[in-house]
């Protein structure tokens, strides 16, 4: 399907083909008819991504923030191609459209194939022939209402939600500063709420349109008789300015200040300085309120993609019912968009609409002839036996995030075995970046890809919630497999690919799965195993990772959580270097709050060998001090191993230090997987200790909840590792209060 997109680097917008989204749970597929262009809030994004790097930091000085920290914790080339692979994508543009519902999910049961609706939200509405978007981003469209029409709806919804939270009623007066396309949505809400309506802007063009769309009082900004005009119109002063204007300057604000009423109330909708004097709100005792786009429930990732709806009776205008009130005063006539809807552009001259749009037009609209055919699912392969790869290994990659494309993208590109065959993502465009950047040969969408005979290995590098579904539908198609970790994020998800994996392996289709457990593949983790290599008792390791605050609401919380999608790492680590099957878990942590979900916890691992694993992993500290931090000590020997760029081995009395860039083992780990692959070899981690550490976060999870000590059955890990266990050492039986079945749980 044909879409637009951007360059963030240079700002550029071009049409592209790109894959065609795939309908998932929770939302519908639509064939877009026309979407619209917004003079101000996308040409403002434009703007910035047109600006030299250095002209980004400066407009964005909290980015650069982050990156500083980022090289702080993990190195100046992490940060470097951690920058590069973010600034080097296409990204979508358009937040408002509508068109025809050509499929819904499950769980979606208001909309059918046929309806007309129009959507809402970056990232969703596009300026696209076809778009995935969630049920609560779309609405219905009244039979007295054209699709071209309702295009604006969600530009039509932000007007709305300004306009209610400025709390006017019947008769009082309201300055709108900004006559562009939001300014004069407003004016008409306004007008047909019953308000008295003041518009002001800095184009003389924009003020007479301002005019004709409804204003009873028009004034150009520098007219020195401004305020004086005003107050004679409104006769006390103005009851509440709505700022819909896109300066960086504080001007729109001060303007407001001088021409509000006493108590009279700023609402900042527009991209404006909100560098107001004291002295001019002081003195009025004005308030001053920001307009969160379409309403409540925009930028809630549980509203709008999990489809979780607020109840009436505490909400009653959210973002969606935003929409379809304005969809109500199209249809009543209230409000007019046809002065709007003159500018029309096809598609393939969407690069042309945004150029346009500085001379001066309020919107522009673009319109599709007939969606491109979507292409159609394939049936599944029948498995086959996994070949053994004499030559290149051809990769189809799912997934293009930033860890992706600045970690394993290069990585796979620097092995002369490798062929990028393939990349797919959710939306298409960060595909299209991929096969741009790292030269892939074809872009697919993520069912065409699994299913593709021209791919060898999937790499599954999506949200932490999909990796099970891909990792047992690559497997069904007898593809080797590579997912980051983790495996899967709950045990009905991994003992469904412990079956699957079973049945293939009775079948002898030997299947390959491989997860990306990095740092066991470290050099300094190897230096460690060599250093403690013939050990003859138990090994006490000691791990405090300063993981850092994530947000409460970041999608890592609802997709699995920070124990199974990244203390796993840890888990496995010390399996790594001990070399035992986990005997038994206790967990402790602090309590869950505003700011915390279960990530500052406290983890005690014992070992079928007599071992001891504490792992700490923290929220709640600094970024200041390095991220991760392990101790070993066994029989008089101590390794000391500092953020993976430092090493200390201590034994007789002496210390050996070691000192490297920093490596977690990426590299390698990718390395050993694509041999294994080529050979016909095992994966380089065998599947049965993929899921021993994979259960075992599941089991802290349960730990942390009900304070028990769970125990491993022995004959169950036993059956899980593929060999009997030896007997615990008396010194570190104990009695436990639970215990659990590893191969079955």
């Amino acid at each position: 399907m044909r879409a637009l997109l951007t360059d963030r680097k240079s700002g550029e917008v071009s049409t592209y083909d790109i894959p065609a989204p795939e309908l998932r749970p929770g939302g519908l597929l639509v064939r877009t008819e026309y979407s619209a262009i917004s003079a101000g809030t996308e040409r403002s994004t434009l703007a910035l991504s047109s600006k030299s790097l250095l002209a980004k930091a400066k407009a964005r000085p909290d980015l650069v923030k982050q990156v500083l920290e980022y090289a702080r914790q993990n190195g100046l080339k992490a940060a470097y191609d951690k920058v590069h692979a973010k600034l080097d994508t296409l990204t979508t543009l358009g937040y408002s459209c509508a068109g025809e519902v050509i499929s819904v999910g499950d769980g979606v049961h208001e909309f059918c194939p046929g309806d007309r609706v129009a959507c809402g939200g970056g990232s969703y509405a596009n300026h696209a022939e076809i778009n995935f978007v969630p049920r609560n981003l779309a609405v219905h469209i009244p039979l007295q209402v054209s699709t071209l029409a309702a295009s604006v709806t969600t530009i039509g919804a932000i007007a709305l939600q300004g306009f209610r939270q400025a709390n006017l009623h019947i008769g009082e007066t309201v300055a709108v500063i900004g006559a562009g396309l939001v300014g004069v949505l407003t004016i008409q809400i306004a007008r047909a709420a019953g308000c008295r309506v003041v518009a002001i802007d800095l184009s003389p063009r924009r003020v007479e349109c301002a005019a004709e769309f409804g204003a009873h009082v028009a004034i150009v900004a520098n007219d020195p008789a401004l305020v004086s005009n005003i107050k004679e119109f409104s006769r006390y002063g103005v009851d509440a300015a709505i700022l819909t204007a896109a300066t960086p300057s504080s001007e729109p604000a001060e303007m407001a200040a001088r021409i509000l009423r006493d108590r009279g109330r700023i609402i900042v909708v527009g991209d404006v300085g909100m560098g107001v004097s004291r002295s001019n709100m002081y003195a009025k005792e004005l308030s001053l309120a920001l307009s969160r786009s379409y309403g409540p429930g925009r930028y809630d990732p549980q509203y709008e993609e999990g489809g979780i709806d607020y109840p009436i009776g505490y909400i009653r205008w959210t973002e969606r019912r935003n929409m379809e009130a304005f969809l109500d005063l199209l249809a009543t006539g209230q409000i007019d968009v046809t002065p709007l809807l003159k500018h029309r552009y096809a598609i393939d001259q969407g690069a042309r609409a945004y150029a346009d749009l500085k001379n001066g037009l309020h919107t522009a609209i673009l319109e599709y002839s007939g969606a491109s055919t979507m292409s159609k699912k394939k049936v599944a392969a029948v498995v086959v036996g996994r070949p053994h790869f004499e030559g290149e290994v051809r990769v189809g990659c799912v997934g293009a995030g930033s860890f992706a494309a600045s970690v394993i993208f290069p990585n796979l590109k620097s092995i002369k075995s490798v062929r990028l065959q393939s990349v797919s993502t959710i939306s298409g465009a960060s595909a299209v970046s991929a096969q741009r950047a790292f030269k892939f040969e074809t872009v697919q969408q993520p069912s065409e890809l699994l299913d593709d005979p021209n791919v060898d290995s999937a790499f599954i590098l999506t949200r932490h919630d999909t990796h099970a579904s891909l990792v047992a539908q690559a497997m069904r198609a007898g593809k080797s497999v590579f997912v980051e970790k983790p495996l899967a994020v709950d045990s009905e998800e991994l003992a469904q690919l412990q079956e699957l994996y079973a049945a293939q392996k009775c079948a002898g289709h030997g299947p390959f799965v491989m997860v990306g457990f990095n740092r066991r593949f470290a050099p300094f983790t190897e230096k460690i195993r060599q250093f403690f290599a013939g050990r003859r008792e138990p090994m006490l390791i000691h791990a405090r990772v300063n993981a850092g605050y994530i947000p409460h609401d970041h999608w890592i919380h609802t997709a699995g959580g920070r124990i199974v999608g990244e203390f796993c790492h840890f888990v496995d680590w010390a399996i790594s270097v001990i070399g035992s099957p986990i005997y038994s878990v206790a967990a402790t942590g602090l309590p869950d709050g505003t700011q915390y979900r279960s990530d500052n916890i406290a983890v005690t691992l014992k070992f079928a060998d007599g071992s001891v694993a504490n792992l700490l992993y923290l929220a709640n500290g600094d970024r200041s001090v390095p991220k991760e931090f392990f101790e070993v000590f066994c029989q008089g020997m101590i390794a000391r191993l500092h953020d993976f760029r430092t090493l200390e081995l201590a034994r007789n009395g002496g210390v050996q230090k070691f000192k490297s860039a920093q490596d977690k083992g990426h590299r390698r780990e990718l390395q050993l997987t694509i041999d294994a692959i080529r050979s016909g070899k095992p994966s380089p981690i065998p599947f049965e200790e993929l899921v021993e550490v994979t259960q075992t976060t599941f089991l802290v999870q349960r730990a942390l909840a009900t304070g028990e000590v769970i125990r491993l059955a022995q004959d169950a890990v036993a059956a899980v590792r593929g060999a009997p266990l030896p007997e615990m050492p008396d010194t570190v039986k104990g009695d436990f209060a639970a215990t659990v079945d590893l191969a079955g749980a």
